[in-house]
């Protein structure tokens, strides 16, 4: 005889993925406006509306929730179609102006996300690796547009990889939550600020 199928209903899967989803949702809130270290998986399932067991089952531990919002937070930046636009541009001001835009808004879309990850870092298990990982893609992105700011006909006067290493000091997201989160700047004037700096000092 042939063995049975189990069955999976398409309206229970739904419901475990919108599950999964709130579950990281308000984890990433929690993490981010207590820090990683304060919040526990009770704290989580409270949140969400569910048992803890629900959270250990659909979701994982504490970690894996991290690494999850780790993930998605990679997934959500959007910065593959911010190069296409950056790449396209052909002067150092066009260029950085498109920098300076796109990197404020992936800062300001992705701000829960990244206060959550920053203040895991120090208590947890393996912060380095957590952040290069959050933050390979994004630093990658900001060399490309400094080897693409060293083809234009006007070079910047520093060699290459130190424009990349400066682009990520200015634009990078430490620099983002210094003006606005610690010294109050809004988004609009960090933007303009920084394009201007930027614009300036590699000229």
């Amino acid at each position: 005889m042939p063995s049975k199928r189990s069955y999976v209903s398409p309206l229970r899967e739904q419901a475990a993925v919108r599950t999964r989803a709130l579950i990281v949702e308000q984890a990433t809130r929690l993490f981010a406006e207590r820090g990683y270290g304060r919040v526990t998986v009770a704290d989580i399932a409270a949140a969400a509306g569910v048992a803890s067991k629900t959270v250990f089952a659909s979701v994982g531990s504490k970690s894996d929730i991290l690494n999850r919002i780790v993930d998605q937070g990679v997934n959500a930046s959007g910065y593959e179609q911010a190069m296409t636009e950056l790449l396209a541009e052909r002067t150092p001001e066009s260029v950085l102006r498109a920098l300076a835009h796109g990197t404020r808004v992936g800062n300001e879309g992705q701000f829960t996300v990244h206060e959550a990850i920053r203040k895991a870092l120090p208590v947890h298990e393996d912060g380095e690796a957590l952040w290069e990982r959050a933050t390979a893609d994004y630093r990658e992105a900001l060399h490309r547009t400094a080897r693409h700011l060293h083809t234009l006909d006007a070079p910047p006067s520093y060699p290459e990889k130190e424009t990349g290493d400066l682009l990520w000091y200015w634009f990078g997201p430490t620099s983002w939550r210094t003006l606005v989160v610690e010294s109050g700047w809004s988004w609009d004037r960090a933007e303009q600020v920084l394009h201007r700096t930027a614009l300036t000092a590699l000229w």
